[in-house]
Order: structure tokens, then sequence, then C-alpha cells
């Protein structure tokens, strides 16, 4: 089969590859155009996949180190990790009033030190109808700021800790303590620069806090306008793989959280320092 790159999904990123199957090794070819494809629309979707955990963490490797989610020797390592709305019996449950969870504007693991390039998710079992993922581009909301605004905010550091917005335990900080990275990040592979804010942003170093928190809040809902924001409607086999430098997502609560189940597995590609 040939690969095939279709048209923008949306003014706000997206691409379409079709013509490859992903549980087979990856040629040079192929990933040089998935990876020009990604840089110029910081969305890649893949349908009509049939992965297994270990195809996919596979695949994911062709563009990195990826972040293990167990450890060595144990079931979960070196495998994608599962995303699901199921509780510990395997029942439905509406996780979306937590102010931790992935229904809110984020970009995955800010909170770390060295956050991630590009995080995949493959669709597994989605509802019947919704189950949304929408990605806004930080890029373009930061391009249209005006211009009195892009120098204000020049220079900012945001502090990121987990669970910022619902409050953390003494414990929690010590096994993850905050870190600052900047408000205006460059991206490291085509030097456009992008807002880097979202649901685990504490708040601005050297601001006053109301201050700070009443800057990032506008800047988020600046940054998260329709026209900002592309929607992937998932379908069963979907692989979708975005880049988390200059992103934002969330899942949309638009199905029936307690009964519907929505399962995907996700691999976190490691990044670089931002800058």
């Amino acid at each position: 089969m040939e690969l095939i790159v279709g048209p923008l999904l949306s003014a706000a990123g997206g691409i379409t590859i079709t013509g490859l199957d992903l549980a087979q090794p990856l040629s040079p070819k192929p990933e040089a155009r998935i990876r020009q494809a990604f840089l110029d629309h910081h969305i890649v979707v893949f349908p009509g996949q049939a992965l297994t955990r270990e195809q996919q963490y596979a695949f994911a490797r062709n563009f990195g180190e990826v972040e293990p989610s167990g450890q060595p020797g144990s079931k979960r390592y070196q495998v994608a990790h599962v995303i699901s709305n199921l509780d510990k019996d395997g029942n439905p449950v509406d996780r979306s009033s937590s102010p931790v969870s992935n229904y809110r504007w984020h970009t995955d693991k800010s909170y770390h030190a060295v956050p991630p390039a590009l995080t995949m998710l493959y669709g597994v079992e989605l509802p019947p109808k919704g189950g949304d993922t929408e990605f806004a581009n930080t890029l373009l909301g930061y391009a249209a700021l005006p211009e009195e605004t892009k120098h204000r905010i020049t220079g900012l550091r945001v502090v990121f800790r987990w669970g910022a917005s619902g409050g953390q335990s003494v414990a929690a900080m010590a096994d993850r303590p905050p870190v600052d990275h900047p408000l205006v990040r460059t991206h490291p592979d085509t030097g456009q620069k992008a807002l880097y804010l979202g649901n685990h942003a504490s708040h601005i170093l050297g601001m006053p806090e109301a201050e700070g928190a009443a800057l990032l809040d506008a800047l988020l809902q600046h940054a998260t306008q329709r026209q900002f924001v592309y929607t992937h409607c998932w379908r069963r086999g979907d692989l979708v793989m975005w880049d988390n430098r200059c992103l934002l997502h969330r899942a949309v609560a638009n199905y029936d959280r307690g009964k519907d189940r929505r399962i995907l597995h996700r691999s976190v590609v490691r990044g670089t320092v931002p800058f």
C-alpha cells in the first residue's frame, strides 16, 4: 500500500495519513513523511489500525524514547498504557468533575521538568456517540495576541504542579515537586512561539497570585477559542498523535460517562526542557 496524506482536517491543524499498517515496522521514507506532516500540522490521524499495546509502543519508538508506564519486568512495561472511564470492577464512572480530570484543557505532564514531545492515543472501545477529544493550537493563539500582550508576557515563567487546580497534599508535592516553564515556549524543531499553560498551571513566578491567575485564565480562554480548535470524533481503530509542545487538549464530556465505555491506549514520547 502507498502512504496517502489527506487534506487538512481543520484550520487549527490536523492531517490524516492512510495506506500504512502501523503494526508493521516503519521504513525510513514513510517515517520521514510522518515527521514532516507532524511538524506541519501538529496532529496526525491514522484511521483503521489494528494494534496490540506492544505494537503501538513499537511504533511510538520511531519518534523517540517512550516513557514506560510500569517497572522493568512488569506486564505494563514497554506497552501502551490504558486510559479509560472504568473503575476497578470494569464499570463506567463519571470523573468529569474531578479537578485533575482529562476533561480540562491541559498539555500532558507539564508538571515534569522534561515534559513529553508527543502523545499517541489509540481508540479501542468508544461510546456509540460522542466521547470526542478537542485540541487547541497555542501557536495560533499566541500569534493572534495583541503586540502589547506579547510584550507583557515575554520572559514570564509559569509554575506547574500536578493537581494545581484542585489542591495537593504535602506527600504529593514531595513526590512531584513544582517545576517552572516559560509561558511563551519556543518549539525546538520549528522555532515558532506558542503559549504553554493549562490545567496544571499553578501561578506565574514573581507576580501577585490574583494577577497571575487572571492572566493565565484570560490567556487560556483566548487560546481555546473555536477558531483555534480541532475536534476529533473517534472511531475504533483510530491512532492519533499530537504535539504537546504547541497544543492543549481535553476529552469532551458529550456522552453518557456513567454508562458508555471509553477505552484508549496511550503512548508518550519524551521531549526536551522547554525554553
